[in-house]
């Protein structure tokens, strides 16, 4: 059984941004649900989440030995910290909204793996 929870309810992120590109890490809050995580967060997901219609803005690479996952979003900080008109150049209000997004959460029997 699937059901759609919050990411905050189940993850922490950080942004931090590399010219136009935001960079952003996921990790659980509890390290036995990165694999729930891994799936739940997809490029099509993140990128209606964030307003991309092109998926290909969107790399998404998991982090096996730190139970994470790194979220690349390109074209997204208007031209990167030097360029950007906007008050939020870094892009780093972009974790918060990430935390905003609903996702797909499975529900396992006892004893189940993730």
């Amino acid at each position: 059984m699937t059901t759609q929870i919050m990411l905050a309810d189940v993850a922490h992120a950080r942004a931090g941004d590399k010219g136009d590109t935001s960079i952003l890490v996921v990790a659980p809050l509890n390290p036995t649900d990165y694999q729930r995580l891994q799936k739940a967060l997809t490029k099509e997901l993140v990128a209606a989440h964030f307003g991309t219609a092109n998926y290909d803005d969107v790399r998404i690479t998991p982090v096996a030995h730190l139970a994470a996952v790194v979220i690349a979003v390109a074209n997204r900080l208007a031209g990167g910290v030097t360029r950007s008109p906007t008050t939020d150049p870094h892009g780093k209000t972009l974790s918060s909204h990430l935390l905003g997004l609903m996702v797909p959460w499975p529900h396992y029997a006892d004893g189940d793996a993730n």
